[in-house]
């Protein structure tokens, strides 16, 4: 088996996140059903739609990448069975033979081009991760080359969770253009799927319950005796950890933090716990010229360092995470998580300490004694605690003048907000699916401009930054690197780009007998799920 140079660099060794986990037991004769909650449904069945990672997890138990993740996140062989680099500018991926969609379709070397090119296409939410190859080549049917302008070291680990779909499927069903979520746009594949992966979709009712069903044609190794997954999605914390205590499901997540004793103290359930490699952000608009719903006319207050200073200064960190997150969070200094390659313990303090009083007075040399009036958007259902936090910080900032009005939504009105740019002043969660800072600085950093820059919802910009941002895609030397991320990672900390907030605890309750890998990636992965 042929893998690439890259998978034996010490660059590599770092993408591998460390994370707890219950091991599967052997898996027992006979299936059974599996029944778990999650907070909220997959936003759409379409895999390019929506760069959410509940919504990408959720879809690759049916459709699967080139390049997977094992239990331990580290690079395993998905639909391709190994990958190297023939050339400097090109990437060449052996796929598995034999390998069949869920219609019986063979998977071949047109599905992956079809696949890639269907992400690059306008309405995608995925064009980022393929956003340096420029070209694609069937060697064969099993063999592609994916080419580019220049040399990408770290493609294989930026599409890990760029699913691959059937291109006769997709022709015939009229749904050969992505059916993007922020658009509105809907096709055959917003709610129905075909994929290769280990599970295929039995009956859905959106919003209400989906019900997975073994791929019989699915290529890898069974591990679960799972028979049935049936998979609900409950908004409210106290009816989705009132039905793990009943046993009405077997699994909930995410498990707030006020419920883990009353998990724990029950015979039949316990909690899993880990840290997210999300980190929590707020992104504040530096590009238009005049601040939306602000009694701030003709001009932006957020486009001064010294108002976003103030903005920083004023939250308390260590409020959050005492009295809304339970002591569970890790206060965030930098982007990057601590298990994301690039993350550097010596940008993970504050920029500034928490000083109500500077606040007020950075204010009033930006010339606003007063403060200002703005509008926050939060979702009410992503995130941990997300609107509480939201709340929290609203009041924090009307003790220095500012007087913020929040505006919590659902995920998918926030997302569709947000993310064409309608929005002053938001939080928002980001984990590199690569688990690469990269992914970090090019998505949420760099200026916004084609298909880069897509969550950078605040329209930061720097062009140092970008500049770096390329320059570490293609660089192979780990040190030269990493010192790249740490410099462009600075230079926003300095300008009070963005103001990272936290990671939250993970924490999963699970009905005792039932067996799950908890990775720090707050991924459910139904092939290692076994019951007792």
């Amino acid at each position: 088996m042929r893998f690439p140079v890259l998978l034996t660099t010490a660059l590599t060794a770092l993408f591998v996140a460390a994370s707890p986990a219950i091991l599967p037991a052997a898996a027992a004769d006979g299936g059974k059903e599996f029944r778990y909650a999650y907070r909220v449904d997959p936003a759409s069945l379409d895999p390019h739609a929506l760069a959410e990672t509940f919504t990408l997890s959720w879809l690759g138990q049916i459709y699967e990448p080139l390049v997977g993740r094992g239990k331990n996140l580290e690079l395993v062989p998905a639909l391709a069975t190994s990958w190297e680099q023939p050339e400097p500018t090109v990437w060449r991926f052996h796929l598995r033979e034999g390998v069949k969609f869920a219609d019986g379709t063979p998977f071949t070397a047109d599905d992956v081009i079809f696949s890639l090119q269907r992400v690059k296409k306008d309405g995608s939410d995925m064009a980022y991760t393929v956003a340096s190859v420029t070209d694609m080549k069937k060697v064969d049917d099993h063999t592609v080359d994916l080419i580019m302008a220049k040399p990408n070291p770290i493609l294989p680990v930026q599409i890990t969770s760029t699913y691959i779909m059937s291109k006769d499927w997709a022709e015939k069903h009229e749904a050969t253009a992505p059916s993007s979520v922020k658009a509105k746009v809907e096709n055959f594949a917003t709610t129905n799927a075909n994929g290769t992966g280990p599970f295929m979709i039995e009956s859905r009712q959106a919003g209400v319950k989906t019900v997975l069903v073994p791929n019989p044609n699915w290529w890898g190794e069974k591990e679960s005796n799972v028979s049935k997954v049936v998979f609900t999605p409950i908004q409210s914390d106290a009816t989705r950890v009132a039905a793990l205590l009943s046993g009405e499901v077997d699994m909930v997540y995410p498990v707030p933090q006020q419920d883990v004793a009353r998990i724990e103290s029950n015979e039949a359930t316990q909690v899993l716990k880990g840290s997210e490699l999300r980190t929590m952000m707020l992104a504040m608009d530096q590009h238009r010229d005049e601040l939306l719903n602000s009694d701030v006319k003709g001009k932006n207050p957020l486009k001064d360092k010294r108002v976003r200073q103030a903005i920083y200064q004023a939250i308390d960190m260590n409020a959050i995470k005492d009295r809304i997150m339970g002591g569970t969070s890790h206060i965030a200094g930098t982007m990057i998580a601590p298990g994301i390659n690039g993350y550097d313990p010596k940008l993970d303090t504050r920029a500034a300490p928490y000083d109500p009083e500077a606040s007020k007075k950075l204010l009033a040399e930006a010339g606003y004694p007063d403060g200002f009036s703005f509008t926050m958007d939060c979702s009410n259902d992503r995130y941990v605690n997300d609107e509480r936090i939201c709340q929290a910080i609203v009041g924090m900032l009307a003790r220095v003048g500012l007087k913020v009005t929040l505006n919590a939504q659902t995920r998918t009105k926030f997302f569709e907000k947000v993310l064409a740019r309608d929005t002053s002043f938001a939080m928002i969660g980001w984990q590199p699916l690569s688990y690469d800072a990269h992914s970090t600085l090019q998505d949420t950093m760099n200026t916004p401009e084609g298909k880069v820059g897509t969550y950078n919802i605040g329209n930061y910009s720097n062009p140092k930054v970008d500049a770096l941002t390329q320059k570490i895609e293609v660089e192979v030397d780990p040190a030269k690197r990493n010192a790249m991320i740490f410099e462009a990672m600075t230079l926003d900390k300095e300008d009070y780009g963005h103001i990272p907030v936290h990671q939250a605890g993970i924490a999963w309750g699970v009905r005792k007998g039932v067996h799950v890998v908890l990775r720090s990636d707050d991924s459910l992965e139904l092939k290692w799920v076994t019951l007792d």
